[in-house]
């Protein structure tokens, strides 16, 4: 079982990831604070569920995890809703965060804020995610003139995360499994041609690429 610490870590270390995701979201109906918010659960989820035994990169494992919180808000036709009671103590737990904030003198990191206030990491998250304004990409400076803040983006956006993800899923397989999905996805072979070159039969590439299939898919998604 991993330590508060190191799950803490996880989720304080790696809230890019979080703003990454959210980035491909933009301009399609929702706002960033919801999309946000969303992917902050994801990225909680994440925490709890990694498994550094299995030698995948923590973001390996986050970001698709991410993702699907992100896009769950589309697939439920709208935005994260947030009830009046979770308003209230959000804007209870600000208060605490600038209290703690004068106390030490900098911004108090999530576990510290959870610790002062008696709740957990993930309340402390989803109450602080719930009360944050939509992000501009743009902001006025005293002076008069627009400064631009970049936020963290993959680059392809749509792709790079999951080919990432899906290189290090397929760089745990063997040689043979590997090279099963080699020919049939990234060189476009049938199943016969795929067992002729291997010295396998038809019916054993296609019960072996079933199995290496739903290996794969709980390696991306936990």
């Amino acid at each position: 079982m991993k330590s508060d610490n190191i799950r803490n870590s996880l989720i304080e270390d790696n809230i890019g990831l979080v703003h990454s995701c959210a980035n491909r979201f933009r301009g399609r109906g929702v706002e960033y604070d919801d999309l946000f918010q969303a992917g902050c659960i994801g990225l909680i989820k994440a925490a709890d569920g990694f498994n550094a035994q299995l030698g995948f990169a923590f973001s390996t494992y986050a970001v698709p995890a991410i993702l699907g919180e992100i896009r769950r808000i589309f697939r439920d036709g709208g935005s994260v809703k947030v009830g009046r009671a979770m308003k209230e103590k959000a804007r209870a737990l600000l208060r605490e965060k600038e209290r703690l904030e004068n106390e030490l003198g900098t911004e108090p990191t999530i576990s510290e804020l959870a610790e002062r206030a008696d709740i957990s990491v993930e309340e402390a998250a989803q109450l602080i995610t719930s009360a944050l304004p939509p992000l501009s990409l743009t902001s006025s400076c005293e002076d008069g003139e627009t400064r631009e803040f970049d936020l963290p983006t993959d680059a392809p956006e749509e792709k790079i995360s999951d080919s990432v993800a899906l290189g290090e899923v397929m760089s745990t397989l063997g040689e043979r499994d590997r090279s099963i999905i080699e020919m049939r996805y990234y060189r476009g072979l049938t199943q016969t041609v795929t067992a002729r070159m291997l010295g396998m039969s038809q019916v054993q590439v296609s019960r072996r690429e079933r199995a290496i299939l739903l290996e794969m898919r709980k390696k991306l998604t936990g």
